[in-house]
C-alpha cells in the first residue's frame, strides 16, 4: 500500500473536508480502494483525478461537466474525445468570463460616474470652489 494515502491525508493535501472527498466518491469522480477494515486508500491516480476536479471547479465547471471530461478519457484512451469536450466547455467558460469582465467594467464605470457626481455635490454643499 505504499504511495497510497488515507482520506485524512488527501483532505489535508487539498485543504478540503473529508466530507468533500466522500461526496466526490459518491458522484463517481474517484474510486479509492478499501482496506479489509473498510478504510479508503487513495492512489496517485485518485489524486490526479481529484486535482482535475479541483482545477475544474476553480475555473467554474459544474461537477457533471468535470465528471464527463474525466470519464471520456477512460472511454477513449486516445484522449481525443476528452480534449474535444474540454475545449468546448473551456470555450464556453471563456465566453462567460469575457461577459462577466464586460459587466464588471460597466459597473465600475457607472460607480465612477456616481462617485464623481457625489463629489461635486459634496463640494457644492460645502461651498467649495467647483
Amino acid at each position: 500500500m505504499s504511495g497510497r494515502l488515507s482520506i485524512q491525508q488527501v483532505a489535508e493535501k487539498f485543504d478540503v473536508t473529508q466530507r468533500t472527498i466522500r461526496y466526490y466518491e459518491e458522484l463517481g469522480l474517484i474510486r479509492p480502494s478499501r482496506s479489509s477494515g473498510g478504510h479508503r486508500s487513495f492512489s496517485p491516480k485518485d489524486l490526479t483525478r481529484l486535482g482535475l476536479v479541483f482545477r475544474g471547479k476553480k475555473y467554474g465547471f459544474q461537477l457533471d461537466e468535470i465528471k464527463e471530461m474525466i470519464h471520456l478519457f477512460y472511454q477513449d484512451p486516445s484522449g481525443v474525445r476528452q480534449l474535444e469536450r474540454t475545449l468546448a466547455y473551456g470555450r464556453g467558460k471563456m465566453q462567460e468570463v469575457d461577459d462577466r469582465i464586460r459587466e464588471l467594467e460597466q459597473l465600475k464605470a457607472e460607480m465612477g460616474q456616481w462617485l464623481d457626481k457625489f463629489e461635486e455635490e459634496l463640494k457644492e454643499r460645502r461651498g467649495d470652489p467647483v
